[in-house]
């Protein structure tokens, strides 16, 4: 019997994909929320044919790279390295952010710079799948991979990776 080579999604919504972060949202040169936090939440939903053998990949490595990048920002507050309203500068064991003229202090130990605009749902959904990208982490027959990051019940933000495209 051959393998039916439509299409096939897998999808990744494991109990220690989440972690806990502080971060604030940036609205404008001059509007930002309040310090705050909230729990996290990662769904990822990888896409491609499967093979004779009835698997679509090994999907393990994406649940380890997932459980992995949960761990390095929980419990820390989030930055954004990215931003154009916001300066980021290192003073001896402090992280200090600038914004509208206003210093913002961090120990550097609490503090995660990540490489994005700013720390929304949107940009860590399109930050994490990045980083499953970029390190290989998907299988060759992988054809699109969804992520999702969510701040609370009912609140997702979403980002979408199509091979060749």
């Amino acid at each position: 019997m051959q393998a039916n080579r439509q299409a096939t999604t897998i999808e990744l919504a494991k109990e220690a994909m989440k972690f806990s972060a502080g971060h604030f949202t940036i609205f404008s040169a001059s509007e930002r929320e309040r310090l705050h936090g909230h729990n996290f939440t990662v769904y990822a939903a990888i896409t491609g044919p499967v093979d004779d053998n009835g698997m679509l990949t090994d999907y393990v490595p994406v649940k380890r790279a997932l459980f992995e990048l949960c761990a390095e920002y929980n419990e820390y507050f989030l930055l954004p390295g990215e931003s154009p309203h916001l300066r980021l500068r290192e003073e001896g064991v402090m992280v200090i952010a600038e914004f509208n003229g206003e210093d913002i202090p961090f120990r550097r130990g609490d503090v995660r710079v990540l490489p994005i605009r700013n720390v929304t749902v949107e940009e860590l959904a399109r930050l994490f799948t990045a980083r499953l990208v970029d390190e290989g982490r998907l299988g060759e027959q992988v054809t699109s991979l969804t992520v999702k990051v969510s701040s609370g019940p009912g609140q997702w933000g979403s980002h979408r990776w199509e091979a060749g495209a």
